[in-house]
């Protein structure tokens, strides 16, 4: 489907290059001189790179549509995970460098949202929030003030998150995907 450079929005994904690109950040510039552009940051949707691209403003770039599925996490085989569709139970096996950081929230059973294009997996991404058990909690410095003071604390999964002191061992935490942060506790 072809728009306007002018219609490109952030989280559009564009065919340019013979490559797929996620449109990150989009500016229109209007210089004083000459004719108006859009100025686009894009990233590979396959190798991950950068690009700056320049669009003059009625030129007109290929949007890509893609199918999005909701998928059951099944489990690890070393650096690939396996997922299943819950309609037709079929399995698709992704590289774990793929899915990022996150990678290290997923728990079986879990459902995710895998990103496809013409039926190859291009993104994955995982639900905004997990519950998590800590299992291992620096003790309290004394003399800290409450307000702003964080101790370190390890997860069932092996990462470390920065809790607040009233955060024991053995405390259900409610973690952000995305970044690992320390959000909430969580409720029984």
């Amino acid at each position: 489907m072809k728009i306007s450079a002018i219609d490109i929005k952030p989280g559009n994904v564009l065919e340019h290059q013979g490559k797929l690109w996620l449109v990150v950040r989009r500016e229109l510039v209007q210089p004083g001189k000459g004719g108006a552009f859009a100025q686009v940051e894009m990233r590979d949707l396959r190798g991950g790179s950068k690009l700056n691209e320049r669009f003059r403003t009625q030129e007109t770039v290929e949007r890509v549509r893609l199918d999005e599925k909701e998928m059951q996490f099944l489990y690890f085989d070393g650096d690939m995970a396996t997922f299943m569709d819950n309609e037709n139970y079929e399995q698709l096996t992704v590289a774990k460098e793929m899915i990022g950081e996150p990678a290290d929230f997923l728990t079986e059973g879990m459902i995710c949202t895998i990103q496809l294009y013409e039926g190859a997996p291009l993104a994955v991404t995982l639900p905004q929030t997990v519950i998590m058990t800590v299992v291992e909690a620096d003790p309290v410095v004394k003399g800290q003030t409450a307000s702003s003071s964080y101790k370190s604390g390890k997860l069932e999964n092996g990462r470390r998150v920065m809790i607040p002191p009233h955060v024991a061992a053995g405390t259900k935490v409610v973690v952000n995907t995305a970044d690992g942060s320390y959000l909430e506790r969580a409720k029984d």
